[in-house]
Formats: C-alpha cells, sequence, structure tokens
C-alpha cells in the first residue's frame, strides 16, 4: 500500500519541529530518512504510526490514519522502534511474535489458526525458530531485532516503519537484518543514521534538515557532494562500485564550521593541492537506479 504524507507540520511545545513535509512511498518500495540529529526524523516517524497528530498535513497509508480507529491504523502499520522491547519480562520470543496479531483481535479475543499460521511464517522468515522457546530478554542485540521484525511481520502490516533498527548490532548483523528487511517485500519508511547503509538499502532517500525536506529522490542524485556537504558537514561523494553497492566515501579532513577543510588553504609537499581537496568535492556519482544491484545488501 502506498504512504504520502502531504504538507505534514509538527508543533511540540509551540515549537515547529516539522513544516510542510511533503514524501511519497510506493506499493513496495523502501524510502529511507536520513538528515542530522535533530532533524525530526523521530518525530515524522511518529505521524505517520499515528503516535503523535499533527497541527496540519495529513498522513495517509491508503486512507488518513486519523481517520481510521487506532486498531484498523495499526492493522495496516507496523512499527519497529529503537530498542523497541517493551515490558518483555518472562516472555519467549514466541510469545513475542504474537504479540503482533494483537491489532486482529477484539479485546477478548483469541489466536486462531489464521494467527498461529501468521506467527510461524513470521519467525521461519525471520530465522528465529532456533531460539523460538528461548526468554527474549536473553538475546543478543540482534537477535532481538530479528524478533521485533518477526513481531512486525506477523502483523500482517503493509507499511513498515522503521526507527535506527541497526542501532547497537555489530555490522554482520546489520547487514542480515537490512537483508531481511529488504527481502520482506513489504513498503518500507526507515530512519537510518548511517549512510552508507541507507544507500546500499533504500530505493530513495528524504533528506530531512531542520524540519524541512531538503531533497528526495533516488540515493545517487540525492546524497551529492553539496547536500553531504551543507546538510551533513562532511567531505563526501557517493559512487557505485563493481559489486553494484552504492558506497558514501568520505574526505580525511573534517569540514569546519564555515565548510572548508585545514587541507582547502595547505600545500602538500611540493605545493600542489592535497588531491582529496581537489577531487572529493567534484560530482563523481554515476548514473543508476540509485540502489545496488538486485537489491542486495552486501
Amino acid at each position: 500500500m502506498k504512504l504520502t504524507v502531504d504538507r505534514l507540520h509538527i508543533t511540540l511545545d509551540r515549537t515547529p519541529i516539522l513544516r510542510e513535509v511533503n514524501l511519497e512511498a510506493r506499493k513496495g518500495d523502501i524510502v529511507g530518512l536520513v538528515g542530522p540529529n535533530g532533524s525530526g526524523k523521530s518525530t515524522l516517524l511518529r505521524a505517520v504510526y499515528r503516535s503523535l497528530r499533527p497541527a496540519d498535513g495529513v498522513v495517509r497509508v491508503g486512507d488518513d490514519v486519523w481517520a481510521l480507529s487506532a486498531r484498523a491504523a495499526a492493522r495496516r502499520t507496523a512499527a519497529v522502534l529503537q530498542d523497541g522491547g517493551g515490558n518483555t519480562t518472562g516472555l519467549t520470543v514466541t510469545e513475542i511474535v504474537a504479540l503482533g496479531r494483537a491489532p486482529h483481535h477484539g479485546l477478548l479475543g483469541r489466536d486462531g489458526a489464521a494467527d498461529h499460521r501468521a506467527v510461524q511464517e513470521a519467525i521461519d522468515r525471520c530465522g528465529v525458530l532456533p531460539f523460538a522457546d528461548r526468554d527474549f530478554a536473553s538475546l543478543s542485540g540482534g537477535e532481538r531485532q530479528r524478533v521485533l521484525l518477526a513481531r512486525a511481520l506477523a502483523q500482517r502490516p503493509q507499511l513498515l516503519v522503521l526507527d535506527e533498527v541497526t542501532n547497537h548490532l555489530d555490522i554482520r548483523a546489520r547487514f542480515e537484518l537490512l537483508d531481511l528487511i529488504r527481502a520482506t517485500g513489504v513498503t518500507t519508511l526507515a530512519v537510518l543514521h548511517d549512510l552508507d547503509l541507507a544507500a546500499r538499502l533504500c530505493d530513495h532517500l528524504v533528506v530531512l534538515h531542520k524540519g524541512a525536506v531538503i531533497t528526495a529522490g533516488l540515493v545517487l542524485k540525492v546524497l551529492t557532494p553539496a547536500v553531504l556537504r551543507d546538510v551533513f558537514g562532511v567531505r563526501a561523494t557517493t559512487e557505485r562500485h563493481p559489486d553494484g553497492v552504492i558506497r558514501v566515501v568520505y574526505g580525511a579532513q573534517p569540514l569546519a564550521d564555515d565548510g572548508t577543510t585545514d587541507a582547502d588553504s595547505t600545500a602538500v609537499g611540493d605545493g600542489t593541492a592535497d588531491a582529496d581537496s581537489t577531487t572529493a568535492g567534484a560530482d563523481t556519482t554515476p548514473d543508476g537506479d540509485g540502489r545496488s544491484a538486485e537489491g542486495a545488501v552486501r
């Protein structure tokens, strides 16, 4: 199902947090939401999964999410948040995954055959069957995130909302989790702090800065040297490697507050400019569809 955010405006404590935000995720797309800390990414997600009512504008997951009941909205959208286990004391992995079926039940509803199938399919899909009977609290960070993704998939959502789900994971666990997300085929809006991971996973990126959308589109068209410099404060380029994976290549010198580096004004060796300072600012991004070949996360 398509996600549409139209002219969204959010104010907290009389302070504007998001201003005139527009974005779209077509059915099956993975859209990454990136930007510096404090740019409003998590606030936007809260509006999408119906946790925070906007001052103006609309979020549609098929329909306006605030025109739906909380239960109906939860049947359409599942969220996996940072450290989102909640109160899981004494619950097994299977019991955690089964919580994803709650939006499909009435107040006193009980699990039926369809619920059991959905839970088992999610457990199998996310590879958590080997520890299905273990206490959730005993798992590693990567294992927990797999379980929380399985809980979301058991919900049978039409939209996945992910907030920094790779935090605190080692690099292999990050890649494995992103591969799982890609394989779901579910329309996804994901906040990712790591630009390399965002470039590897996403079909499109939306860059937020100071509560507004700066640019949006295909990865290679969005993560330009100018955007990386002006929004993120780094000297960098993006390029597609022969293996098909898009990578962000960072310069050796950090940027000062005025957007320059020491290399911009310092001669190196024989008096020629540092090669990094003369080439890293050039837009060398090749044409392409904006993400890794065949959607693989490597």
